[in-house]
């Protein structure tokens, strides 16, 4: 729990730092305000590394440009619209010098037009006024500097320490204005660990609908924020529980499959959350201290809702989802279309989960040498997160079942890194190319050539490197085979 001396501590470290007290003084001597907002204030206080330096002033753009160009080594205006000016403040010299990002906002007193989400932009002069028209409490304290004075005026401090979410006015109203800040509501709880107040819970339920209003793009961009959170499981379950899952990503409520008395499966949609926790383990174990992974956490919570159109009641009180992962895939990759995804991550999740089923035939028996290459061709690029994708599926307590298959996937990974190094399997491809194709079969540019290639491809999957001699041999021998 945080508490109030060490927050305030905190503050004082921050307001300190040579970059704030280098644009502090400068804004001073002036004779503007100036002020920390949000996120670094916030994220001071909790003990959170700081990454981004804004902050808010009563000086208008043109102002704030010709206050920080002196002291900063670039500065571009791209939010001049909105109030926002950026630069890069250097402080120091030779090996002492600091550099680092800063963003200076004027005030604003914004209303909004409640069919859309855009604001009508409108600068203030009061920073208590730019404050209440921020998303949360937590958000909306601001630290005005080089006099280091914290400025509060809804509780921010005491939800902070308490590590609840409110709004600065009435849930409604501050929904009203952005419904976007209902998924922003689900993302800080994920990363934050935040508990979200019981009406604004309440007003999300209601209010849900009016995400509807919100463009594809931002939407999106709240959902990668919070699964690339440390625990974005807490705000799936949110978006789930309020409703709002079911318009931007419906996909994952579906999970949540009725049983009867005869027909019993695991839960899908508790399932896929642990298998999405499991693999954000897998992730940091693998890579620790790097940049989380959008891509295999997509996978990982999408991977089975296949599951829903695929469930068969078998006899015997089995349920079966053949195909799922066939379905689940292009399920993903139309929902990831839906919400504006690059072809990159939409290709990669997609692929991921067509695939996230493959191991589990190796479980129940050593594959040959010609399967393990044919697994390494097909992930492709996506092996590892193959790897990490597979072990985190495994949700089972049953200790011997979960022992017996992370020993099968122990095991196939200890194949492929031997496979790797016999036979540079990254890179498996015929021994000819179609140039000595052609040469071989004495024949000219065209489809049989494609033909004689993939053929050559399926031999090197099936036993290994031959040889350029041992492939011509057999080329050959398949070429007159076909009555060439």
């Amino acid at each position: 729990m945080v508490k109030m001396a060490e927050a305030l501590e905190r503050l004082q470290t921050l307001a300190d730092s040579p970059i704030v007290q280098r644009v502090a003084t400068a804004f001073a001597d002036a004779g503007h305000e100036l002020a920390l907002v949000g996120g670094p204030v916030r994220d001071a206080m909790l003990g959170r590394a700081v990454h981004d330096y804004d902050f808010t002033t009563d000086a208008h753009p043109d102002t704030i440009l010709e206050i920080v160009t002196p002291i900063s080594s670039a500065q571009w205006d791209i939010g001049r619209e909105f109030g926002t000016i950026g630069a890069r403040i250097v402080t120091g010299e030779g090996a002492d010098a600091l550099a680092d990002t800063v963003e200076i906002t004027t005030y604003r007193a914004d209303a909004y037009d409640r069919e859309t989400r855009k604001p009508l932009v409108a600068f203030g002069t009061v920073l208590d006024d730019d404050l209440k028209r921020r998303d949360f409490t937590v958000n909306a304290m601001a630290l005005r500097v080089p006099d280091v004075t914290l400025v509060d005026p809804h509780g921010g401090v005491e939800d902070l320490l308490d590590a609840t979410l409110r709004t600065p006015s009435s849930p409604e109203v501050s929904f009203g204005d952005d419904p976007l800040r209902m998924l922003r509501a689900a993302r800080f709880a994920s990363q934050l660990g935040f508990h979200v107040a019981d009406e604004v819970q309440d007003a999300m339920q209601e209010m849900a609908p009016s995400i509807r209003i919100v463009s594809a793009e931002r939407i999106q961009s709240e959902l990668a924020k919070m699964l690339c959170t440390d625990a974005p499981s807490d705000g799936i379950r949110l978006l789930v529980d309020t409703g709002l899952a079911e318009l931007v990503l419906p996909e994952v409520p579906a999970l949540r499959l009725e049983t009867d008395e005869h027909h019993h499966h695991k839960d899908v949609y508790e399932h896929s959350l642990t298998v999405l926790d499991q693999a954000i383990g897998h992730e940091k174990r693998r890579h620790p201290g790097e940049q989380p992974d959008l891509i295999l956490r997509l996978a990982a919570l999408l991977h089975d809702i296949g599951k829903p159109a695929t469930r068969r009641l078998e006899p015997g009180g089995a349920v079966s989802f053949y195909h799922h992962d066939v379905v689940g895939s292009k399920l993903a990759k139309k929902r990831l279309k839906a919400l504006r995804f690059d072809k990159e991550t939409i290709t990669s999740v997609a692929r991921l989960i067509e695939l996230h089923l493959r191991f589990f035939g190796y479980s129940e028996g050593a594959w040959t040498d010609s399967a393990v290459r044919r697994y390494v061709r097909d992930a492709g690029d996506l092996l590892e997160r193959l790897h990490m994708l597979t072990r985190a599926d495994v949700t089972t307590r049953n200790k011997r079942k979960a022992d017996r298959l992370a020993f099968a996937y122990d095991d196939l990974e200890k194949r492929i890194d031997e496979l790797k190094e016999q036979e540079e399997l990254e890179a498996v491809r015929p021994e000819l190319d179609g140039n000595r194709i052609q040469e071989v079969l004495g024949i000219g540019p065209g489809p049989e050539i494609g033909r004689a290639y993939k053929w050559l491809l399926e031999l090197r999957l099936d036993e290994g490197t031959l040889g350029e001699d041992e492939a011509e041999r057999r080329l050959t021998e398949w070429w007159s085979s076909r009555g060439q």
